[in-house]
Formats: structure tokens, C-alpha cells, sequence
């Protein structure tokens, strides 16, 4: 092979590949990866120093809530794809919920998009269309404007505001699967039963039972179980694609684990907080981890993982899910009114690799699997992103396994810099996060992020290939 001027040549590292660690330079040329070797000669633009620090994938986030239109008081295009550059992040779908209007038709969706284009996404993005009541109509036109998939709720999201984004009725479901499935997506879904839930919430109430533990004693598991039970029938009925989002028990990945082996076309996933923490740490740090389904006990935790680590968990995605502050609190101590969401998109990768690699011995290009590749592969990005590969996009990020830190929120990025993970200790640190071969974050100089952010926007990753600039 003839030698080649790269751009950029990322030099020393122990990169992660697909299915093994080693030590080789990647070149860079027009934002793609054209060169891995031992040691690439012939010279560069610029030349970035990995020695001693690990490469990966940059982290491709299939679940995020960046808010706008309408809320971006809570989080926004700019301040959520920074938080994520800075957690080794470079690529994210937004989920079509909490903006208003919610993403559940065409003029929605140009609104979306009209956002990010007015405030610019430091990263590459794509985005969830909503499947909701009395829209069915509507899922084609969002499907030809090129939306990733449909997403929907079985429970309440809680919202209950005019125009908020409503949960699915068994009809709603099923009529939106036939119509999914026609035309050829996925549907990914909050799983958990509303008949269960909301009776248990109510009986909670009436009795005054309003802690954090009554919170989490009305989301049982057996509430995840029944509605992915019901969307497993529903989908096998009706050839739709199905993605089941943010699973807490082992038991439900079970289920799903068993309707791939009868040949459904269905993925799972699940969360670095389902990972990281237990239900006594819910109690101890309060509202920053209130979720839903809600974070299950040390059992449930370490079969996950393993559930993991076995490919039974097809990947991790952040669920990042923030709120003003004020949204994160009760003056009278009701934890039911509280919403229920965590900011976390900026620690996966830390997160993964410290509780993944370092204290139970996953392999990291399994690890770096689940956080990129596989999402990649399922939403139709398999061609441009997910891993380090000759002629992928360069999106990597550099990371120090030594360096370990706790988390503050000085470290966050986020429009309101809190989260469950404050006060964590990472046994690993993002130093430096590469967006087709320019840097979008770097922890020793907040200037590169700047100039980076005025070298290149995110870009919108659907339909296919032909993208359009957003900065």
C-alpha cells in the first residue's frame, strides 16, 4: 500500500477493536478511519498522543432526552450532546417525549429538527418518533422523513399536561405494531403494566405511604414482566420489530432471551443505574435516582450483569432524562411527585468500563460492544458507526483506565449539573472525545471543545447517507 498524508493519526493508544485490545495507530483522512497499523509513517496534520491510554468506539447513546422544542430550560441540543462528547459520546437518538410538541407527526419533527439546526448539537444525532394515541395515521409521514424508529409507552410517562405524550392502549399497540411493521421499523417500548402500577401507586397514596421505598414497592417487577410478556404476544402476531428499552430484571431479559430463540426479530436493553446502583442507594441519594421501571435490588443487579456479559443484553443506553432542579423536589416529602428521571449520559462509558472491566472482568471490546456497536447495528448505522474500523467514521474517545476520580458536579456538563452519579468513584476518565477526526471534547482545555464546535457541527444521521448539516 502506497503511503498516504493523513489528517489526523491518534498514536500509541491500546485500541479496542471488535474482538481484541492492541497497540496500534489509527489514520484519519476526511473524517473516516483509513489507516490501523502498528505504526503509520508518512506524517500528518496532527498528530493526537495516546500513549498509555486505551481508544474506543465513541459511544453511540440509543436513548437520551434532549427536550426541544419547548423545554429547553430543562435540556437542550447543546448542553446534552456536550455532556455526552464529554462522556466519550459521539453519537445519540433523542426520544420523542418532554419536547413541546412531543415528535408524533411530521410538523413535529421539522420543529425538532429546526431546533437543533437554531441551537447546533456537537454531536451526531438521529431522532425517535412517538407512537401515541390517535397517531397511527401519522407514522408513515414520520417515517418517510426519516425518523430511527417509534417509540412508546405502556405505563404513564407521568406528564400530564394538554399536548403532553400520552402511554399506548392494547388497540392503540397493537393497530401501531401492523402499521410499524409495514413499514419496516422498530418499535421500541417502555414495558411496564399500567393497570399494575397505577393501582399500586394509588393504594400508596390513599395511605399516605409516600417515601422513596413506597415509591419503589409500587413498581414491582412482576409490572415489567406482564407488559413485556403482552409486547412479545403482540409482536409476534404482528411481525413488528421490537426494541424493549431500560430493563431491570433478569427475568425479562429471560423472556426476551427466549422469543429470539423462537426466531422474534426483538432487542433489549438496559442502564449504567441499573447497573451501578441497588434500592438501598435510591434511599440514600434521593430524587436524583428516582426512575422507572425503578432501580431493583443487589439480585437483580449482578444478574444483569451477567445477563450482560453471556449477550444476552443486547446493549446500554444512558436513558438520560433530566429536569430543572426544582422538578426534583417536595415540600411534603411526596417522592410519587417528584419526577422521575436520571442524568447520566455523561458517565456510560466510565461507568461501564469501571464497574464492567476493572471489578468484574468483562472483556472490553465486549463492553464497547454493547455501548456502541450493537446499537449501531440495530438502528441501521452499522455502515458509518460503532466501531473502529478502516473506512467508518473516526469517532473515538480516548480514555485513561488509571485515572481514576470522583464525580462532582463541577465535572457536569449538563444544563443543571446534578446527578445520581455525584459522589461516585470512576476507576476511569474520558480524556479526549474525536467527532470524524476533530475533537469535540478534551478535559485539559475547554478551548479545543469551542474550536471543535466551530469546525463541525453533529450531523443528522437519518435518512441514510445523504445527511444535512444542522450547524
Amino acid at each position: 500500500m502506497s503511503e498516504q498524508r493523513m489528517d489526523v493519526i491518534v498514536s500509541g493508544g491500546n485500541v479496542v477493536l471488535r474482538d481484541q485490545v492492541c497497540s496500534v495507530d489509527i489514520g484519519i483522512k476526511d473524517g473516516r478511519i483509513a489507516m490501523i497499523a502498528p505504526r503509520l509513517a508518512g506524517g500528518a496534520g496532527k498528530v493526537i498522543d495516546a500513549s498509555g491510554k486505551h481508544v474506543f468506539a465513541g459511544v453511540v447513546d440509543a436513548h437520551v432526552h434532549l427536550n426541544e422544542p419547548g423545554l429547553g430550560e430543562w435540556e437542550g441540543f447543546v448542553t446534552g450532546t456536550t455532556s455526552l462528547a464529554a462522556g466519550g459520546c459521539t453519537s445519540c437518538i433523542d426520544m420523542p417525549l418532554n419536547g413541546m410538541p412531543p415528535t408524533v407527526n411530521a410538523a413535529s419533527l421539522e420543529l425538532k429538527l429546526e431546533a437543533a439546526r437554531m441551537s447546533g448539537a456537537l454531536i451526531d444525532f438521529a431522532i425517535w418518533g412517538g407512537l401515541v394515541p390517535g397517531n397511527v395515521g401519522e407514522l408513515e409521514a414520520l417515517a418517510r422523513a426519516g425518523v430511527a424508529g417509534f417509540k412508546a409507552f405502556m405505563s404513564s410517562p407521568g406528564d400530564t399536561g394538554e399536548g403532553a405524550f400520552r402511554n399506548v392502549d392494547d388497540h392503540t399497540l397493537f393497530e401501531g405494531m401492523l402499521k410499524i411493521a409495514s413499514l419496516g421499523h422498530v418499535l421500541a417500548l417502555h414495558a411496564e403494566s399500567e393497570p399494575i402500577v397505577s393501582k399500586l401507586a394509588e393504594a400508596k397514596l390513599s395511605a399516605g405511604e409516600v417515601t422513596m421505598r413506597d415509591y419503589l414497592d409500587s413498581r414491582p417487577p412482576q409490572a415489567e414482566l406482564e407488559a413485556v410478556k403482552l409486547a412479545l404476544d403482540m409482536a409476534a402476531r404482528t411481525g413488528c420489530k421490537l426494541h424493549i428499552v431500560h430493563v431491570s430484571t433478569p427475568e425479562a431479559v429471560d423472556l426476551i432471551s427466549e422469543a429470539k430463540r423462537s426466531g422474534q426479530d426483538v432487542t433489549v436493553e438496559t442502564c449504567p443505574h441499573y447497573l451501578a446502583f441497588i434500592d438501598e442507594d435510591v434511599i440514600r441519594i434521593g430524587a436524583n435516582a428516582k426512575c422507572s421501571p425503578p432501580i431493583r435490588t443487589e439480585r437483580e443487579r449482578e444478574a444483569l450483569w451477567r445477563r450482560l456479559a453471556n449477550g444476552d443484553i443486547d446493549f446500554v443506553a444512558s436513558d438520560h432524562s433530566p429536569c430543572p432542579p426544582s422538578m426534583k423536589r417536595s415540600d411534603s416529602d411526596n417522592y410519587f411527585e417528584v419526577w422521575g428521571g436520571i442524568s447520566g449520559a455523561q458517565s456510560t462509558l466510565e461507568l461501564m468500563v469501571s464497574e464492567g472491566w476493572k471489578k468484574r472482568g468483562i472483556p472490553l471490546p465486549a463492553l464497547s460492544r454493547a455501548m456502541s456497536a450493537a446499537p449501531a447495528e440495530r438502528f441501521g448505522l452499522r455502515d458509518r458507526k460503532g466501531a473502529i474500523e478502516i473506512g467508518l467514521d473516526a469517532d473515538l474517545a480516548i480514555v485513561d483506565l488509571e485515572a481514576s476520580y470522583v464525580l462532582t458536579a463541577e465535572h457536569l456538563k449538563y444544563r443543571h449539573p446534578y446527578s445520581a452519579y455525584e459522589n461516585f468513584e470512576f476507576g476511569c476518565r474520558v480524556e479526549t472525545t474525536l467527532l470524524r477526526g476533530g475533537i469535540v471534547y478534551d478535559r485539559k482545555s475547554a478551548k479545543s471543545g469551542l474550536e471543535a464546535e466551530q469546525r463541525t457541527r453533529g450531523l443528522r444521521l437519518w435518512p441514510g447517507p445523504s445527511t444535512t448539516r444542522t450547524g
